[in-house]
């Protein structure tokens, strides 16, 4: 059996103590600014990687990061590790009841703010593949990713800007809330689809792996979830706590990976499912959400964005024309599906405004979703670094741009009175 050699352990650890320093120093400064902690990581990563640390020290970066194929593939263990449990905890966010309760309005905003990106995001790539760095490969699934690109929110993002402007707990939060979550339950489940048509189904066939991926997904959201509910008590009352729940959520969270890697959807999804399941018992105590919030934000999360950095140089493979396009495409498809949803379950124009800049916001799920098309070949560099910049753009503008039409809608209701 092969393993790592004492070189290899030494470089392992100093790649990864370095990545950990430098995203929690590049994460307290973007926090000082009020913004989200990915964005310092993903500078650090930036700093770290071929952008800066291989274009100004290179035989430092190449000693760092380029020199020990063991070491590298390691790391890589690392973070697949970490983008399984970011989807989980994404996951153990949702709160199903909470998007009952919201009916029509909450499923109108969601199914607007994923139809109308979803359309933009097709149509441009669809019809002008070569703009988007489509050279060679499936124009029709490379516009079907580009879609869902287009379409996804991050929940995760939008409940921290939610709670900075205290909207969490109004009718307004609760409704950015819940569509955000069927934003994500739909999105996922079709970049799970656009993975099969890639024929990553090993050996099932197409529709087998979409039947298997819908029946999972009933099953993980009805009777997966009952059983949870049931066990937790035990688990709670029987095991160490919070050790037992803390051990057995990971043993499941990887079980459910490991089941829609086999199918070929990607193990992400299981994960996410998981902690959908999971996160919607009211046995899973807030005490416990954050534990695990905690252990994955600050451990895994860094390792995983800062990785992002080290994969591309950023500078050369930007693209003005590219990116501006993007940012256009995902800011009118969000605003204008979401806005007009909102408009419709009774918001005002400045209010629809808000939900639309609310919804807007992309963060880690942009970039989870990019990494994988970039690593299946589905996307160029090009394109992943104009969604990288896309994901942080519209992070760091949606708290600024809800607050103004915030404000204006409150001036326009008091001017009215």
């Amino acid at each position: 059996m092969e393993h790592l050699s004492h070189q290899d352990v030494v470089n392992l650890f100093l790649m990864l103590a370095a990545m950990l320093l430098l995203a929690r120093i590049f994460a307290e400064i973007a926090q000082k600014f009020k913004q989200p902690a990915v964005v310092g990581e993903l500078l650090a990563g930036i700093l770290l990687g071929p952008t800066i640390l291989g274009t100004f020290f290179p035989e430092l970066f190449q000693d760092l990061f380029l020199s020990n194929p063991n070491a590298n593939l390691a790391l890589d263990g690392f973070v697949q590790i970490a983008v399984v449990l970011l989807l989980f905890i994404a996951g153990l966010e949702v709160e199903l009841h909470l998007v009952w309760s919201q009916g029509k309005s909450a499923l109108s905003i969601s199914l607007l703010g994923l139809i109308v990106p979803f359309i933009l995001g097709f149509v441009f790539p669809y019809y002008f593949p070569e703009f988007f760095g489509l050279v060679e490969g499936d124009r029709l699934l490379f516009s079907l990713f580009m879609g869902t690109a287009m379409s996804i929110t991050a929940l995760p993002v939008v409940v921290r800007i939610l709670m900075d402007l205290d909207l969490f707990k109004t009718k307004m939060g609760m409704l950015i809330v819940a569509s955000a979550m069927v934003n994500d339950i739909i999105g996922w489940l079709i970049f799970s689809v656009i993975l099969s048509f890639m024929g990553k189904a090993g050996n099932l066939s197409l529709m087998q792996t979409i039947g298997i991926t819908l029946l999972f997904t009933f099953f993980m959201l009805t009777i997966g979830k009952f059983i949870i509910n049931k066990a937790l008590p035990w688990i709670n009352k029987k095991l160490a706590w919070p050790g037992g729940v803390l051990s057995l959520s990971m043993a499941f969270c990887f079980m459910a990976a490991a089941f829609t890697e086999w199918l070929g959807i990607h193990a992400i999804f299981g994960a996410f499912l998981l902690g959908v399941a999971l996160g919607d018992s009211e046995h899973m105590s807030e005490r416990a959400k954050e534990i695990v919030h905690q252990f994955i934000n600050n451990i895994f999360a860094p390792l995983f964005f800062v990785s992002i950095g080290l994969k591309i140089n950023f500078f050369t493979n930007f693209d003005l024309l590219l990116t501006l396009a993007i940012l256009v495409i995902s800011f009118a498809g969000k605003i204008v599906g979401s806005g007009f949803g909102a408009y419709k379950g009774g918001f005002n124009v400045k209010e629809s405004l808000a939900v639309g800049f609310g919804m807007n916001a992309r963060g880690a799920m942009e970039i989870i979703l990019g990494l994988i098309a970039l690593e299946n070949g589905l996307i160029g560099e090009k394109l992943f670094v104009a969604l990288v910049i896309m994901a942080i753009v519209t992070s760091m503008s949606s708290g600024p741009l809800m607050k103004w039409s915030l404000k204006a809608a409150k001036e326009e209701r008091e001017a009215a009175s």
